[in-house]
């Protein structure tokens, strides 16, 4: 559920602020919708036709954790749109530190038009939102990444899930196997809630110690319960998926556990018999950056079922396509 909403500076005839905190602040219905626009998004860009739906609007982006794909994403979307952008990073920002967060969030909000923030506790987030005017995006948090499931969704969708006609069908995801292999970590926790909502299987292989923390992922919506089930063996939960997907061993702010989860993750490294127990046409997805040798092997993350460069675009145009329902809602 989003936070209370306070009032909105938003155009009159503008939507109702929503916020875009994890996957499971959106249904079904309005993710066929956002994948749909995506598709059209990126078409316009491929083509260099102008859409420049958000002009004069204005993102501001609070980064307290560094990144090189959400900040390019974000930001070169937002110019593609029309729009304009503030970058504020831990120093300048110092969300919760030199001001209170809800102090930040009043004042941020009156300003721009919409909010991204990548930062590490979900109720920093979450707090800033319910003080906010303006709908407010999870780039990233300890908890969940719900933007990169969605460019991941929409680029499963893309090489597997089109119509004779070349139309995306978000159909297509209902039934379907996802594999998660590695750390029970954000990213896991947005598949369960992804699977929850797009009717999709998730099976979820994590070492001993690392297991994905179910009352996150499932208690905020009381969902998630039947759509996923629990692997001991990585490669058994591989057997027959329609996609295996996979993250870095050590995220960021777990540094200091780096050797003894280069231990335990030992069995947990993607590699070409995972991917030969898979389904034929399975793909591969990793969001970035990797680590060869580690949590992949460069012969799958470098071979022809690999669609990560694919997978860091769509970010963008996911994205693009996110920004813009929040602050116009359903374009025709």
């Amino acid at each position: 559920m989003n936070p209370k909403a306070i009032p909105s500076t938003l155009p009159q005839g503008a939507p109702p602020v929503r916020h875009y905190l994890q996957f499971a602040d959106f249904t079904e219905d309005e993710y066929h919708y956002l994948f749909t626009r995506a598709a059209l998004i990126k078409q316009k860009f491929k083509t260099f036709t102008r859409h420049h739906t958000l002009g004069d609007r204005t993102l501001a982006m609070i980064f307290e954790k560094a990144s090189t794909r959400t900040r390019v994403s974000f930001e070169a979307g937002m110019y593609q749109m029309g729009g304009s952008v503030v970058h504020l990073t831990t120093g300048d920002s110092q969300l919760g530190r030199a001001e209170p967060i809800e102090d930040s969030a009043k004042v941020i909000s009156r300003m721009t038009d919409i909010v991204m923030i990548r930062t590490f506790e979900q109720t920093k987030i979450e707090s800033f939102a319910a003080n906010s005017r303006v709908p407010v995006i999870n780039g990233l948090t300890n908890e969940f990444h719900p933007c990169q499931i969605l460019a991941d969704l929409f680029t499963l969708l893309e090489h597997r899930g089109t119509d004779a006609n070349g139309q995306i069908d978000p159909n297509y995801l209902r039934g379907k196997t996802v594999t998660w292999v590695g750390d029970g970590n954000n990213m896991a926790n947005t598949w369960l809630q992804a699977a929850a909502t797009l009717g999709f299987h998730l099976r979820v292989s994590t070492p001993s110690g690392y297991e994905l923390d179910e009352k996150v992922a499932v208690t905020p919506h009381g969902m998630g319960a039947g759509s996923y089930k629990i692997y001991s063996n990585p490669l058994e939960a591989c057997a027959d998926a329609d996609l295996v997907t996979t993250d870095v061993w050590t995220s960021m702010g777990y540094e200091a556990e780096n050797e003894a989860r280069r231990k335990a993750f030992a069995a947990w490294c993607v590699d070409t018999e995972m991917m030969a127990v898979a389904k034929a046409d399975a793909l591969f997805m990793h969001c970035l950056p990797a680590h060869r040798g580690e949590e992949v092997q460069a012969e799958v993350i470098d071979g022809p079922q690999s669609v990560v460069w694919d997978e860091a675009e769509n970010r963008m145009h996911v994205q693009k396509a996110l920004m813009e329902y929040l602050l116009l809602g359903r374009k025709d």
